[in-house]
């Protein structure tokens, strides 16, 4: 694959297949000789983009009576053999980057003197899209406002799927350290350069080239060693030697805001901070602006363009050992998305500051905050903000009005405001937009009903599906049957007057996020989607059989919504879909969000996340290594956990100390001090598991059961309250026990269109 334009050329391995060309002898019998075997290296065949492909072709055994004929290779009936050479780490291999594909379906065909074979191939343009669906209109070009390696700026978009022509950039580091800075020139060397030792002891000039591109309508970045002066050009055939083949997918951070925009930066540099270091020790690493969720909060685009990019860096440097994610936040719900959704695009994830997905924020957002307007506003029975906070599972008032005003990404009426104490991020927030985005292009529901809708909800339109009457994307979130405060009623926190009457007047909300009366009652469609997309992340995909390495990055269940209670909804997700989480790790410990905010190096919190990162990277990259390098018997899932063993990867947690030692037991979730890691790192929950829901929190609709008293025990309603109950509650209460309404297990790599392939939905369909 290919960006749709380019500045310069970038080489294949084209050169002729010299060792092949020898002639048939005279005593030729074809039929003696198989047929080779083709095989796309760069993705899948069915989802080939921008017009190339790295093809393997392994070439059958020879009789020793016959002279080795001649690889021919043909595409769409052109030959196409001088792509090929022999591949020099494989014996038997040939390899090429084959050019040329026409959109739609391409034959490639191949015959090595005797029986032909053929594969088919499937070509979609590179701006886009293969399989996430219709792309979202409005959508903002960004090229302009993006700054490149040596401070300057690409150009204005070229056409309207914002492309620019490639740019590559070289950057090195000085023997001075710091931050890399532009190369002069691609002639010689400053004397001040750096060098630098690879993961497998090699040593180079500490050079390192950035290519920055357009594709699938975002911004496209790769880094990775490359001495432009005495390295070949890259090639799959020619890596850099600096390369260690490894590869990394870095993602960005945060949701709202993130729709319409093509983004003017990355969510994570590829070569600064922590990947600079990553650089340094030879891994190669590639990101998208659309990979960072505050540019585009939709996992299937971010998964579209993942597939896009790692495909574009195994056609310029070849087929990568293994490749992991990494993110926090809104990157570590993005690695997980992925790598679940799209088995095989990651071999690995470790990822911190935990949700399984921004649905898991926003729903749970909108519970907390249907509990505060009870409170603030409706409070007829006298709720005390401590039985509140009670109810809605979290630490502190403050811990649940945080996590109340997240749901306003999911609310798209401008201005709107609401008593919800501000916290440190500021007061609720409707409507938030990039300010990239005209004032006439957004949805107000007065001046503009027609705009683009700025909810997590209607930036996956083309997932959920869409209100054919409103236009409005449809909504999963679903409070039929909940009984908010059961926990808390069972113990005696609070009064049977109290609970049936925050069930009584709990409400729900309409598609413009306004509060009704009645409980909301979600699509089905929506639910079922969310489910067979990875929107709401399974655990049964490509997690099952890869290594996922969680560790806190964040500890502050007092404030900020980057709660304990995300990571165990992970983990308990995949352990629901597999049957186990054995290939799961846990690590706890880390900074408050206070300590973070400060900026202060020196801090407490700050080395003690420095700690907890460094062993972690380099405690998964030792489980990623064992495990890659298994070549016994039996499946992917038994090599992952035996190299978990292996290497001694436990579950634990650090103790509060800018040298913190680590403590080997099983995490749990609790607040109470019964293990170690639980005096020290105490964890909450959310209003739906205090109602009786599922830690795995992927209930998006319970089925429903009668009524029965034995469920309140000890508590006891008497006949009045009976009848109160039945009223509130008459097609019956949630039924935990059971499957959600539409739960279904992740479809791998499900498509939008318009690929057919795995064809979940199509919104242009009739």
């Amino acid at each position: 694959m290919r960006p749709l334009l380019r500045s310069g050329v970038i080489l294949g391995a084209a050169s002729a297949v010299a060792t092949l060309l020898a002639a048939c002898s005279d005593s030729d019998d074809s039929s003696d000789i198989g047929a080779p075997a083709l095989q796309v290296m760069s993705t899948k065949a069915e989802y080939v983009t921008g017009g190339d492909a790295l093809i393997d072709i392994a070439l059958p055994d020879v009789p020793v009576f016959l002279s080795p004929p001649s690889l021919e290779v043909k595409l769409n009936g052109a030959d196409v053999s001088s792509a090929f050479s022999m591949d020099p780490d494989r014996p038997g291999h040939a390899i090429g980057l084959v050019e040329g594909l026409a959109n739609g379906v391409n034959t490639l065909e191949a015959s090595y003197g005797g029986t032909p074979a053929s594969i088919q191939i499937t070509n979609y343009p590179v701006t886009g899209p293969v399989l996430s669906g219709p792309q979202v209109q409005p959508f903002i070009c960004q090229t302009q406002d993006f700054t490149l390696p040596d401070g300057s700026k690409l150009p204005a978009a070229t056409d309207e799927h914002c492309s620019v022509p490639t740019v590559v950039h070289y950057l090195y580091r000085s023997t001075a350290g710091g931050a890399l800075v532009p190369l002069p020139g691609t002639t010689g060397l400053p004397n001040d350069v750096a060098t630098t030792t690879t993961l497998d002891g090699v040593e180079v000039p500490f050079v390192v080239r950035v290519e920055t591109g357009t594709m699938n309508r975002g911004i496209y970045q790769n880094a990775v060693l490359h001495d432009p002066t005495r390295d070949p050009a890259p090639a799959p055939t020619t890596p850099p030697p600096g390369w260690n083949k490894r590869v990394i997918g870095v993602h960005g951070s945060g949701c709202t805001g993130g729709w319409y925009v093509q983004g003017a930066a990355m969510g994570i540099s590829p070569y600064t901070g922590d990947n600079l270091e990553r650089l340094a020790e030879g891994y190669g690493v590639f990101v998208n602006t659309l990979n960072h969720p505050s540019n585009s909060c939709n996992a299937t685009v971010a998964g579209e363009s993942t597939m896009m990019g790692k495909e574009h860096f195994i056609e310029t440097f070849g087929v990568p050992r293994y490749t992991v994610s990494t993110g926090c936040s809104g990157g570590a719900y993005t690695s997980l998305q992925v790598a679940d959704a799209y088995p095989g695009l990651f071999d690995g994830v470790i990822i911190s500051c935990t949700y399984p997905d921004a649905l898991a924020i926003a729903m749970s957002g909108m519970d907390s905050k249907l509990l505060s307007r009870y409170l603030l506003t409706d409070n007829v029975a006298s709720f005390t903000e401590e039985q509140m906070t009670r109810v809605s599972g979290h630490k502190t008032a403050r811990a649940w009005y945080d996590l109340a005003l997240q749901s306003g990404r999911t609310d798209p009426v401008p201005g709107r405001t609401d008593p919800i104490p501000a916290g440190i991020f500021g007061g609720y927030n409707s409507a938030v937009w990039n300010p990239a985005v005209p004032a006439n292009l957004r949805f107000d529901p007065v001046s503009n009903p027609g705009g683009a809708r700025p909810t997590v909800f209607d930036v996956a339109r083309s997932v959920y599906g869409v209100d054919r009457a409103t236009g409005y994307a449809l909504r999963p979130f679903d409070n039929v049957g909940v009984q908010y405060g059961l926990n808390e009623l069972k113990a005696g926190v609070i009064d049977k007057a109290q609970f049936l009457d925050l069930n009584e007047r709990i409400g729900g909300y309409d598609d413009n996020g306004n509060y009704t009366a009645a409980r909301s009652v979600g699509s089905r469609d929506a639910m079922r989607r969310a489910h067979q997309s990875g929107l709401m992340l399974g655990g049964g995909g490509g997690l099952a059989s890869i290594p996922v390495f969680d560790y806190s990055g964040i500890y502050d269940d007092d404030q900020a919504y980057h709660y304990q209670w995300f990571h165990f909804a992970v983990r308990e997700r995949m352990a629901q879909a597999n049957g186990h989480a054995d290939n799961h790790l846990m690590w706890r410990g880390a900074a408050s969000i206070t300590d973070l905010l400060s900026g202060d190096p020196s801090s407490p919190g700050a080395a003690l996340n420095q700690a907890v990162a460094t062993q972690a990277w380099d405690k998964f990259i030792e489980w990623m290594n064992a495990y890659t390098a298994d070549t016994s018997q039996g499946s992917q899932l038994e090599k992952v956990v035996r190299a978990k063993q292996a290497v001694g990867a436990t579950d634990g947690c650090f103790t509060q100390s800018p040298t913190p030692q680590f403590i080997a037991e099983p995490q749990t979730l609790s607040s109470a001090p019964d293990s170690q890691c639980n005096t020290l790192w105490p964890s909450w929950t959310t209003p739906r598991i205090e109602a009786g829901g599922p830690v795995a929190a992927n209930n998006l609709k319970c089925e429903l059961k009668p009524i029965d008293a034995a469920d309140y025990a000890p508590v006891v309603f008497d006949a009045m309250e009976q009848q109160r109950l039945n009223a509130i509650f008459p097609d019956g209460v949630c039924d935990w026990s059971k499957p959600g309404v539409e739960y279904t297990g992740v479809v791998p790599w499900p498509s939008f269109g318009p690929s057919p392939v795995n064809l979940v939905f199509d919104l242009n369909a009739p």
